[in-house]
């Protein structure tokens, strides 16, 4: 049962190239307000607040200090395309490699995924490949960001279907693919440990909005979509529809290989268990996109 929704809009930042991305801080203040608000609106003290979960945009991407916690740019949002001529240049470079992406991460390379996004946040920011490869800088996707900030920095983590998102995941192996992460240049002590969907990753601090709460699941928008439309059994298909539509297909426990260019990605499972899908999409649904921290607060029955 539905108790309470809130949203709470925040900034697409969009420069004269067509450029988007997001203030990390305001991703977080704005998932702090709509948690007040929530719980403002629907009465309900913080004690009784169970567990918190995240659904989030999936391959937008973040990298900050690891002992400050700040971030050294902008989120770089899934809708960016800025990497466009690097990922061209992998294609036509290095056929090999290209092939090998999608043999091991289910993806075509593409500058919609994280892996060239990171590497562009790394090679444009000032000093950041020499902090990065001393050990100092952490990526994630707002899965990530959000749990990071909700724990104090205390747990960095990401679930399986962000994870196989970034183009950097090998989601036969279910761990990060270091021939990948060498091409792109990217430190793998940046990455974040990989749970299921279904996890108790660690323990929220809001303080006057609450403590030790636990953070108890975490899945991209599409795959929780999938889980949310009961799409439990091979061969059932949602499609979504907001700033791009989402067609998902339900293909059981084994990786369905596409002869027609479509992805194969890992959903989201509540017993732990990777289970796969086929995954065509249509980026840009609309003229229009928004941005928004939402917080929707259920009552679960037993």
């Amino acid at each position: 049962k539905l108790i309470c929704r809130r949203d709470v809009a925040h900034e697409q930042k969009v420069n004269s190239s067509g450029w988007v991305s997001h203030d990390p801080d305001e991703i977080y203040r704005n998932t702090l307000e709509s948690i007040r608000q929530v719980l403002e609106a629907s009465g309900i003290n913080r004690a009784e607040v169970a567990v918190l979960g995240i659904s989030n945009q999936r391959e937008t991407s973040l990298c900050w200090e690891k002992e400050t916690g700040k971030p050294i740019y902008n989120a770089i949002v899934w809708q960016c395309r800025r990497t466009a001529k690097e990922i061209d240049r992998l294609k036509e470079e290095e056929p090999t490699l290209s092939a090998y992406i999608t043999e091991k991460t289910g993806l075509l390379p593409d500058p919609y995924f994280s892996a060239s996004k990171i590497a562009w946040i790394l090679d444009h920011v000032e000093n950041a490949r020499q902090e990065a490869d001393a050990g100092n800088l952490l990526f994630g996707t707002v899965d990530t960001w959000l749990i990071w900030n909700l724990t104090r920095g205390k747990v960095h983590v990401t679930d399986y279907t962000n994870a196989s998102r970034t183009m950097l995941f090998d989601i036969h192996a279910l761990c990060w693919d270091q021939k990948i992460l060498d091409y792109f240049r990217i430190p793998a002590s940046m990455l974040p440990q990989v749970k299921p969907s279904s996890h108790v990753y660690g323990y929220a601090n809001l303080g006057s909005l609450g403590e030790s709460i636990p953070i108890a699941g975490a899945a991209g928008d599409q795959q929780a979509a999938l889980f949310g439309q009961c799409c439990f059994t091979q061969g059932e298909v949602k499609n979504t529809y907001g700033t791009g539509c989402f067609m998902l297909m339900h293909t059981g426990d084994r990786a369905v290989k596409s002869r027609a260019g479509l992805l194969t990605t890992i959903a989201a499972s509540a017993d732990g268990t990777a289970l796969l899908y086929i995954s065509p999409a249509i980026r840009t649904a609309s003229g229009f996109s928004c941005a928004a921290s939402s917080v929707i607060c259920l009552n679960t029955y037993a």
